[in-house]
């Protein structure tokens, strides 16, 4: 596993085995820096990664200075921190590693928070050729990730109330109480962390790891294990607490950086589809959709093919995030061939090529079923609300808005 540097490493007295464990990683060069020192080590290094080798606190002002260096450094700079259980966070948006941890997943756990610092230099560098070939601005998206962010929480036991509730009030959650629904949970839904409470048999806690890892879309997935300790290397993102406040606390940094590298990739296909992908929800703008939708109106006529319009519409009791999910949900399970959009409204219309009405019926009704038991249901804030569909096929003569404006009456249930 090759890092890359440099890297500043934090602590009063010497990190010998950390510096050796960096360095045998390829890291380069590694320096050591007092707390003293740390701000401006940072300013005058620009490391790739900054490592806290000690749980100790030191005084805020020195706090306070490392942290607005790192906040204003671009691209993104991971912080890994050692950290005590009965203690909290000692810096913002560190990455907490356990204080008696080997070197191994401190530098495993660094080597994902790499990947995604690489990612942001990626996205800054598109956006800027973006902006001076095109001069069309990218907007990276505002306010902080851990809002669009929604975690897996599995587990049936005596603690699983309030790790529920622990987890709800930072970030949105999605319920499983077995491995099963887990496991279909991981693939029908883009989550940024999963969160293993008390409940499950050690059996079934090991099915459910050996499912994550075994995947590559999970690996580097945030794991909070409630109760145990031991650490698995194949999961660098593992965290393990006896609290569920701890646990909760320790897994909000890592959560963060995954929702924002989900952020990340949207907004790089947005960037290379030159604007017309909505970095939020991965779908079409709503200009690009009519656009495609045009040329999908001549092509039937032309070649004598069905198309088929369907507009998923939500009602009032659906918050903003699940409207944003179901819009992503639906991306995830179109054909090649379709193509959609999320409009102002929340609602989703998605275009069906080579589709007649009753084959359109067909998937509609999978598609609503599919948002119902997926995002409405108990335990997601939205259980009461629904999504009607209304479908609409092209007559000859249709123009791209007679064909949406017919895109209304009959409603097709979810079941």
């Amino acid at each position: 596993m090759s890092l890359q540097g440099p890297i500043v490493i934090v602590a009063e007295k010497p990190s010998v085995a950390l510096v050796k464990a960096f360095t045998a990683a390829g890291a380069f060069p590694v320096v050591e820096a007092r707390w003293a020192d740390a701000s401006s080590a940072v300013a005058s290094i620009k490391p790739s990664a900054v490592v806290l080798a000690e749980a100790d606190a030191p005084d805020k002002p020195l706090l306070h200075a490392l942290a607005e260096r790192v906040t204003a450094s671009e691209p993104y700079l991971p912080v890994i921190a050692r950290t005590r259980e009965d203690q909290s966070l000692i810096f913002p948006n560190a990455l907490p590693v356990p204080e008696d941890a080997p070197p191994q997943p401190l530098i495993a756990r660094l080597a994902t928070a790499l990947r995604l610092r690489a990612l942001h230099a990626t996205v800054i560098g598109r956006a800027h050729t973006l902006r001076r070939e095109r001069n069309i601005v990218a907007e990276f998206p505002a306010g902080d990730p851990i809002d669009d962010a929604t975690v897996l929480v599995v587990g049936r036991g005596r603690q699983h109330p309030a790790l529920s509730v622990a987890v709800g009030e930072r970030m949105g959650v999605v319920g499983a109480m077995s491995v099963d629904l887990a496991v279909r949970c991981l693939d029908a839904r883009d989550l940024d962390g999963v969160v293993i409470g008390d409940g499950l048999s050690p059996r079934m806690i090991v099915t459910l790891l050996a499912a994550i890892e075994r995947d590559a879309r999970f690996r580097d997935l945030p794991i909070g294990l409630l109760g145990a300790e031991e650490q698995i290397e194949e999961l660098p993102n593992l965290l393990t607490a006896r609290d569920p406040t701890v646990l909760v606390e320790r897994m909000v940094p890592l959560v963060r950086q995954r929702a924002f590298e989900t952020r990340l990739k949207r907004l790089l296909a947005s960037i290379e589809s030159k604007g017309m992908i909505d970095a939020r929800t991965g779908l079409l703008t709503v200009d690009a959709f009519g656009h495609d939708l045009a040329r999908a109106i001549k092509d039937a006529g032309e070649h004598g093919v069905g198309l088929s319009v369907a507009r998923f519409s939500f009602d009032e009791a659906v918050d903003l995030r699940t409207s944003l999910n179901a819009a992503q949900l639906i991306g995830r399970l179109l054909r090649s061939a379709d193509f959609a959009c999320r409009q102002d409204d929340g609602s989703i219309v998605a275009a069906f090529a080579g589709s007649e009405l009753r084959s359109a019926h067909v998937v509609a009704r999978r598609l609503a079923s599919v948002i119902k038991h997926t995002l409405f249901q108990p335990g997601h804030g939205n259980h009461a609300a629904r999504a009607d569909v209304t479908l609409a096929s092209l007559k000859p003569g249709d123009t791209p808005i007679t064909l949406m404006a017919r895109v209304a009456p009959r409603t097709v249930a979810a079941e």
